[in-house]
């Protein structure tokens, strides 16, 4: 449909309950979209088949009376082999973790969202991304973009973890895991307002994207790489989980910002991401707490010097440069208040002790 010159984009509501459907119809039509709902896989077959949409928002179970039913994912699998372009959003009442990311990494979906914390606000910046993901969309008009909601009360520092995540989906996905694993989970979807929060609170670990959305780069940039700088120098654990990372991101990331782990969503585990929360816990619980505002780099850096190495040793031990050697070095004098190698070893040994 084309309104005073402008191309109205479509979208495809697949969805078996009536209330979810009228819902979805009515806030996809606030923002100017033209909608066409399916309540059963059938339909949704037929529709992908007659037309292209730009989006789709699609129910994972399509039967009202199976909590297993799984049609939704046909739907997706569907729309990527007739309609790549539409841009496919799960929206859903019964996804455990691992449904959620098997729909994210093997099929592709935009975001999973869950019924139970359904919220108007960030369903309608879900779609403005989708759709300024999705050629040739282009909204007639839409209402200014509302903050992502974090909360004001942060929880106690021993358990709080930052996710710097811009996905719903991953969102949704990664707190539960940590709320499994212990910790207190602060959510934040942009690289300004993860910032903000490390200054003004503190956390035991972080959780870090490298690539989040922004108002320059509505659909991805590499603001999160720059957060991993400010972790690692307030020694905050961290954990990075990305899908647009390379394997000389990896490397960036371990050699000079020290992080605790990297994993790549494409081959994310739910059970290997619960065991690195455990590594984390008690690598914080065994540290003394001077110790434990070292990064994992630093204290590499602090063992070695400790062994008697020179800092030349000590980079190519670490296969690192010697200017990196001594940057560390001059963070762990700083931080365990010293000033020479003999103080930072004996500070280190009567700290162990």
């Amino acid at each position: 449909m084309i309104i005073g010159g402008t191309v109205q984009p479509a979208a495809l509501v697949v969805e078996d309950d009536r209330s979810w459907q009228q819902l979805l119809a009515e806030m996809l039509a606030d923002l100017g979209v033209q909608v066409e709902v399916a309540g059963d896989l059938e339909r949704a077959l037929a529709l992908i088949r007659e037309r292209s949409h730009q989006v789709a928002v699609v129910d994972l179970s399509l039967q009202p009376l199976d909590a297993h039913n799984q049609d939704g994912l046909q739907v997706v699998a569907a729309l990527r082999r007739h309609d790549p372009n539409c841009v496919p959003i799960l929206l859903t009442g019964y996804a455990t973790v691992d449904v959620a990311v098997r729909a994210l990494t093997d099929y592709h979906v935009f975001t999973v969202l869950r019924k139970e914390t359904f919220s108007r606000r960030e369903f309608r910046d879900v779609i403005r991304r989708a759709l300024a993901q999705a050629p040739p969309a282009r909204v007639v008009s839409s209402p200014v973009a509302e903050p992502t909601a974090h909360g004001d009360s942060v929880p106690p520092p021993h358990s709080s973890a930052l996710v710097v995540e811009d996905d719903a989906g991953w969102q949704s996905i990664l707190s539960e895991l940590l709320v499994e694993g212990g910790y207190a989970p602060v959510l934040s979807r942009s690289y300004g307002e993860a910032l903000g929060l490390l200054r003004r609170k503190r956390f035991s670990l972080a959780v870090i994207d490298l690539s989040l959305a922004s108002s320059v780069s509505p659909v991805s940039n590499r603001d999160g790489f720059r957060l991993l700088s400010t972790t690692r120098a307030l020694g905050i654990l961290t954990i990075v989980v990305s899908g647009m990372g390379t394997p000389e991101d990896a490397e960036a990331a371990y050699q000079e910002q020290s992080v605790f782990a990297y994993v790549e969503k494409q081959a994310f585990d739910r059970r290997s991401f619960l065991r690195l929360l455990q590594e984390a816990q008690r690598e914080q619980q065994t540290s003394h707490p001077l110790l434990a505002a070292l990064t994992a780099r630093e204290r590499e850096v602090l063992d070695l010097l400790a062994r008697g190495m020179t800092n030349k040793e000590i980079a190519e031990t670490l296969v690192i440069s010697p200017n990196t050697v001594k940057r560390h070095v001059q963070s762990v004098f700083q931080k365990l208040g010293v000033t020479t190698r003999a103080a930072a070893v004996a500070r280190y040994r009567d700290l162990q002790s």
